[in-house]
């Protein structure tokens, strides 16, 4: 098992590199099946989806658009509870179907945050979609339709998501090494 040491803490590797892309191009099926001639606009969430985004983006078959919000509610390894919007929305969402794609998704705040920003814009739908899920940490009720993998409530790090903004370039998902 590989490690890597990232500013003060150690993580071993939790999710190789292969069994993410087997999961990212199964979701991808997934939205293409039920998305098929909706031109649905992918929001993807800065700075964690990108990498989730960019490697959704090119196993969709069926016309789509993207665009990026960034919103913040971490700091260090814990969310800070407080979520700001830092870059907005220019896209009009009227009669649009809108796919969030977001790398996590653990307490459900900043998801559901997002989702009724969004609703304000009067989309035609609002769909959620994550690489991981921690459904032991959900705190608010929020429908999920395309999560790639469900994980334990453990501190991760690598393909797009951060320890203090570092690890986001390694391609595997690493996980805390509490050893």
């Amino acid at each position: 098992m590989s490690k890597v040491k990232i500013k003060d803490k150690t993580f071993k590797t939790f999710i190789p590199e292969s069994d993410i892309q087997e999961r990212v191009k199964a979701v991808a099926e997934k939205i293409n099946k039920d998305m098929d001639g909706k031109n649905p606009l992918l929001l993807a969430v800065l700075n964690g989806s990108f990498i989730f985004a960019a490697d959704l983006m090119r196993n969709i078959t069926i016309p789509c658009e993207i665009s990026f919000v960034k919103l913040a509610s971490y700091q260090g390894t814990t969310s800070t509870g407080k979520i700001k919007e830092v870059i907005g929305l220019n896209e009009d969402l009227a009669g649009r179907t809108v796919v969030i794609v977001e790398d996590i998704v653990d307490t459900g705040f900043t998801m559901k945050r997002m989702v009724e920003s969004l609703g304000t814009r009067n989309p035609k739908s609002i769909h959620i979609c994550t690489l991981l899920l921690k459904p032991g940490k959900l705190q608010v009720p929020l429908n999920i339709e395309y999560a790639a993998m469900e994980i334990p409530n453990d501190f991760i790090v690598g393909y797009g998501l951060d320890y203090d903004q570092q690890g986001r370039n390694l391609r595997d998902i690493y996980v805390l090494d509490e050893d």
